[in-house]
């Protein structure tokens, strides 16, 4: 790439929809993780049924910030409420753009007095490192990234148990060590004589744990974990399986990041480099617009409304949020494909000549940012759907999507419409568009019950 940042990018093609339109680069990737471990079917029943072993060590960026001003900084990023933010506990961390659109969020840990991990996606990562070292806080950064952009191994393991037994088999794992431990809260205990660490969190809406500690004592715990876990018929989960959660959480893991538009954007523009993913990623999908604004989500729309703190108004993008929170006009559903037309358009990928484009399993995603167009029935847009894919828990094809509130009530019939006429990457044969009828149900799928044991 000849361009030496995402500004110069983006004014070298012509805009952020050219630039990302013509990226070669495909969906985001999940290293080393085997694909499948038995089967991803029987591998996404485990986080519903019974329990999931999940492996994040390598696919996740991590962000330290130690100092007298690292919560500062954390909460001119974040706009949940961090007023007070204890040693051992976690936090969402959630960031918006100044007119208030959604940039991105990951995970907040306050591992010891003034020193905080991030870990999430890159975009969080970068939009919160940029404030770090622009802002003139007293902090020390330190990054660890996701061995998909550099050589050796993870400086920590990170492994998630989720399941309805994932409770019951980190009592016997952990020894009798394992404490009662609060939601969002970072406990201590050992395993195999290993000091460990794990917050107590929920992912695809049951109870569960994510430990971590120092990369020389993950075989120890991986053994551990897998011995136990075979009394509980514990399914280690690959790389197709994994990004399925998000289909039955409903949580937005890449929305197209809120970076690329305005002027109050462009220094962060200006420090984005190779291989920053907002320089290199790639937008897919049926979606035909030329205004980036099209593509971008805000945090009440996709239902974070309940976390922005209303107290203080130190937080990046404050203003336009209050009024984003009164005057919502989207919000977060999930979409149920009418089986008659997935058929057909698995059957026109095939043998039709112009196609459809082909249906991947589980997970549907061509690109790093994926955004189709929703329609209702007189072909007018209401909303955009992300990440499209099977759940074997709902036996279901579904897809996490923004519409308009007045067709987002449960049962609700829309079009989505499945191809991608911007023939500019590899990933993608030539294909025609097709309608798919959709049906609105809830997001999350399935009622959540992390609080609950």
């Amino acid at each position: 790439m000849k361009y030496k940042n995402l500004e110069e990018a983006l004014q070298g093609v012509g805009g952020p929809v050219k630039l990302l339109r013509g990226s070669q680069t495909g969906p985001y990737v999940f290293p080393v993780a085997a694909p499948e471990y038995t089967n991803w079917r029987d591998e996404q029943r485990a986080w519903k049924n019974g329990v999931a072993l999940l492996n994040l060590s390598y696919h996740m960026t991590d962000l330290y910030l130690r100092g007298p001003d690292a919560l500062k900084v954390l909460q001119k990023v974040g706009l949940t409420k961090m007023t007070t933010f204890p040693v051992n506990r976690g936090k969402q961390l959630i960031a918006s753009s100044p007119d208030g659109y959604l940039i991105g969020d990951g995970i907040v840990f306050h591992l010891e007095q003034d020193y905080f991990r991030v870990v999430g996606p890159p975009v969080i990562v970068d939009w919160t490192q940029y404030h770090a070292e622009t802002s003139g806080y007293d902090i020390e950064i330190d990054r660890d990234e996701t061995v998909a952009f550099r050589p050796g191994e993870p400086r920590i393991y990170i492994y998630q148990i989720q399941g309805p037994h994932a409770l019951e088999m980190m009592k016997e794992v952990t020894d009798g060590t394992l404490p009662e431990i609060g939601f969002f809260a970072i406990g201590d205990f050992t395993i195999r004589g290993k000091k460990v660490r794990a917050l107590r969190h929920g992912m695809a809406g049951t109870a569960g744990f994510e430990m971590f500690g120092p990369w020389e004592d993950q075989e120890v715990i991986m053994d551990a974990l897998e011995e136990v876990g075979a009394k509980y018929d514990m399914k280690k989960i690959g790389s197709l399986a994994y990004p399925t959660t998000t289909l039955e959480s409903s949580w937005m893991p890449l929305p197209v990041p809120a970076v690329y538009h305005g002027e109050q954007m462009k220094p962060f523009r200006e420090w984005l480099t190779i291989p920053h993913i907002e320089v290199l990623g790639s937008v897919g999908g049926s979606l035909a617009s030329t205004n980036i604004e099209d593509y971008y989500m805000d945090p009440v729309e996709v239902g974070y409304s309940r976390l922005i703190d209303q107290q203080r108004d130190d937080y990046i993008g404050y203003e336009a949020l209050k009024g984003r929170v009164a005057n919502q006009t989207r919000t977060k559903v999930t979409l149920v494909w009418n089986r008659d037309d997935l058929m057909k358009v698995i059957h026109d990928s095939l043998y039709a000549d112009p196609p459809a484009r082909f249906v991947n399993f589980p997970l549907a995603t061509y690109s790093t940012f994926h955004v189709d167009d929703v329609r209702d029935r007189n072909g007018k847009s209401v909303g955009i759907a992300q990440y499209s894919g099977f759940t074997a828990n709902a036996n279901e094809f579904v897809s996490l999507s923004i519409v308009d509130l007045e067709y987002a009530t449960p049962g609700t019939e829309l079009t989505l419409l499945w191809g991608e006429q911007e023939l500019r990457r590899p990933t993608i044969e030539k294909n025609t568009l097709r309608e798919v009828r959709v049906t609105v149900a809830p997001a999350p799928y399935f009622e959540k019950i992390i609080k609950k044991d």
